[in-house]
């Protein structure tokens, strides 16, 4: 019996910086009465806040829920105080300036390149440095259709995996490139999990949409967790209500 679902956001439980929908809010709530559940997201912080927290209804279930923004590389917990983080593995300023470097060099050395951005490409967010192609405030029906097989994706980061070495490079979200510190990615959000919840690896599920070589949910299939791979929110709410199911 599962006693820990661990979630993807953008592309599983929510369309790309979208908030939950009713019933995927509902869903969750209902998980959270019979099991514990972690989301694991390239987003930061105040995305969750925006997406997931300000949707959720019951907040007294919050106790179930743990948060791990930027790929795993924070983790947050709620007490009776609130929000509470219990790590951060952020770059050295060093780190920061070669990851963008190499990174402007190797979005300029694949040729790929869009007609039209909103916003930066470019976002730091202190455990991880986000590269979206057509920028952080595009709009989701030009994400979708930019690069749904990730093969623009594929160009740029064959050319990272060749010159930053010692960083974890992953594809993600609708546009996006994650880079992490070496090893601290999902996997190592699921193991922090484990140790932090009390709760094994045979006693968790990871449910994402990129667990394919090179998606950035693909880490958490290195620790040997159990993996239900989804197309959408919409196959992902027919998974929960299943679970629900099974675990009342």
């Amino acid at each position: 019996m599962k006693k820990l679902i661990i979630f993807d956001l953008d592309g599983t439980l929510a369309e790309s910086k979208a908030a939950l929908d009713k019933e995927m809010a509902k869903l969750l709530v209902s998980l959270l009465k019979v099991a514990k559940v972690a989301i694991i997201s390239g987003g930061d912080w105040p995305q969750f806040e925006k997406q997931v927290l300000s949707n959720l209804p019951e907040k007294g279930l919050l106790k179930n829920l743990s948060i791990l923004p930027t790929c795993g590389t924070k983790y947050y917990q709620y007490k009776k105080s609130g929000w509470r983080k219990l790590y951060s593995e952020d770059f050295t300023a060093d780190e920061e300036k070669e990851i963008i470097d190499k990174l402007n060099e190797a979005i300029d050395g694949s040729g790929v390149k869009p007609e039209k951005t909103w916003g930066e490409q470019i976002e730091d967010r202190g455990s991880q440095i986000t590269f979206s192609a057509l920028g952080q405030l595009a709009p989701l029906d030009a994400k979708k259709k930019w690069d749904p097989k990730f093969a623009k994706r594929k160009k740029i980061k064959s050319k990272l995996d060749r010159s930053l070495i010692g960083f974890s490079v992953q594809m993600g979200g609708a546009t996006s490139i994650d880079i992490t510190k070496p090893g601290i990615d999902k996997a190592y959000g699921i193991h922090k999990l484990e140790h932090t919840l009390g709760i094994k690896i045979k006693q968790m599920i990871f449910i994402g949409d990129a667990l394919f070589e090179g998606g950035n949910d693909h880490p958490a299939r290195k620790t040997g967790v159990d993996c239900i791979q989804v197309r959408d929110p919409e196959e992902t709410k027919r998974v929960v209500e299943g679970m629900v199911l099974c675990l009342e």
